[in-house]
């Protein structure tokens, strides 16, 4: 192996993740500290009780001081984990977010993922998979646990039956994410569960034309698959005026 891969290699595993735990629970913040510490690369940046405390402790920190990641509980007194996790991307939004709770519930799922966390995890995940969620998410990957990836895709799944035959879908005049007008309408259809065949079929094109803009879709938005597609769809597309809704008819 070459010099240089090595070099690039440790100056990988040397990049420390600073990681902030919000939990009104002090045994579960006591015991994520404990178990992080151990992990090379990841520093515990600060463990808050509370939203408030969190961003009161952001907002007197500097830049370089503040968070990679932030493990934030969905419920808590005062301040939920929704509502903190959409003050974190609009007040600081160099920290990701990623929900860690015991409650699998929809709207907590579907509201922490509108409201920009970078993803979803219940608390009896193993700690080498919450290990990794850390890392991927402070590379600005979604990390979705079993519960929230199974209410996603029973929301796809379910979603095609409601589309009628045209697929009627009304994009913005300026399309997010330096999308086309066309790639952004095939969004919006994958957002609202639509099967390659149901999109070709809806906008009179072939499913390997279909297949193409939505690889172009995940290129332009350095997404993984069509999964991080939907959740894109979900946090951006209400603010455009449209949605998976829309794509419904």
């Amino acid at each position: 192996m070459g010099a240089g891969v090595m070099d690039g290699e440790m100056t990988q595993e040397a990049a420390v993740i600073r990681v902030m735990l919000v939990d009104d629970q002090i045994l579960m913040r006591e015991g994520l500290r404990k178990l992080l510490e151990i992990e090379p690369g990841i520093e515990i940046a600060v463990s808050a009780a509370g939203g408030e405390e969190a961003l009161t402790w952001l907002a007197s920190t500097v830049d370089g001081g503040r968070p990679q990641v932030a493990l934030v509980d969905a419920r808590m007194p005062g301040m939920d984990g929704v509502e903190l996790v959409a003050r974190l991307r609009a007040r600081f939004p160099e920290v990701a977010p990623v929900i860690l709770t015991t409650f699998d519930d929809d709207d907590y799922i579907f509201g922490g993922l509108r409201a920009g966390a970078k993803g979803y995890l219940l608390k009896d995940i193993p700690p080498d998979e919450l290990v990794a969620a850390i890392r991927r998410a402070a590379r600005g990957e979604t990390v979705l646990g079993g519960a929230a990836s199974e209410r996603l895709v029973a929301l796809l799944r379910a979603a095609p039956a409601q589309l009628p035959a045209q697929l009627p879908v009304t994009p913005p005049r300026e399309p997010p994410g330096g999308l086309s007008d066309r790639e952004y309408e095939i969004a919006l259809l994958i957002g609202a569960g639509a099967s390659n065949r149901e999109i070709a079929r809806g906008l009179h094109i072939t499913e390997g034309t279909a297949k193409n803009h939505i690889s172009s879709c995940l290129r332009k938005l350095g997404l993984r698959d069509r999964t991080q597609l939907a959740v894109w769809v979900s946090r951006h597309a209400s603010a455009n005026g449209s949605g998976p809704g829309d794509a419904a008819g």
